[in-house]
């Protein structure tokens, strides 16, 4: 079974209503430069003159770059799927190996962009931590099944816990290290999981 959780993270559009070709344009180009050039030959100049659009458009509908470099990572992302494994554990996994295969094929170039425009960029920064929040928080499906089926405890954080899972896939794709095996991804489930103490045998 597979579950599809309302992406909340999805922009909605800002001021004038969107013509569909012309927002199909300007996407592809922005993902045409980062493809070719990278962040460094990303500008809103470069995707206007490609796009064949008005500058003044594309700030209409993207307040800014790093809103721009958004629609483009949602765009090759598409719908969000949490599937069901039956349980928290494979449901954990199946996340973890879905997020970093997405990076490693299509998706990993443009969201290293967003965090690199990020360190210098407030407006990319807040747009960068409004996203992690809310996505820490959709994802969260996942525990809350667990809760449902009584393997979760009901008290837990799930979005902070989430947001651990989500940091170890940050931490991969900034540090190119994409080919996490099944294994690795289930021993870090699994520890996440069970906790990392040892258990007091006095408490036994």
């Amino acid at each position: 079974m597979t579950s599809t959780a309302p992406d909340i993270t999805k922009r909605t559009s800002i001021g004038a209503q969107r013509n569909p070709a012309s927002e199909d344009a300007i996407l592809t180009a922005a993902a045409e430069i980062l493809s070719e050039g990278g962040l460094s030959a990303f500008s809103i100049e470069a995707v206007a003159r490609r796009a064949k659009a008005g500058k003044p458009t594309i700030y209409r509908w993207w307040p800014s770059k790093a809103a721009l470099l958004l629609d483009v990572y949602h765009r090759q992302k598409g719908e969000t799927f949490y599937p069901d494994t039956g349980s928290t554990r494979g449901d954990l996994t199946a996340f973890l190996e879905t997020l970093l295969g997405f990076w490693k094929k299509s998706g990993g170039e443009v969201f290293r962009s967003i965090i690199a425009e990020a360190q210098s960029d407030p407006a990319a920064l807040e747009a960068l931590r409004d996203y992690a929040v809310t996505r820490c928080r959709a994802s969260g499906i996942i525990l809350e099944r667990g809760v449902a089926r009584g393997e979760i405890r009901a008290e837990l954080d799930i979005p902070l816990v989430m947001e651990l899972f989500s940091s170890f896939c940050w931490q991969r794709l900034l540090t190119g290290r994409l080919d996490a095996s099944r294994g690795q991804l289930t021993h870090l489930v699994d520890a996440v999981l069970t906790g990392f103490a040892k258990k007091d045998r006095a408490a036994q």
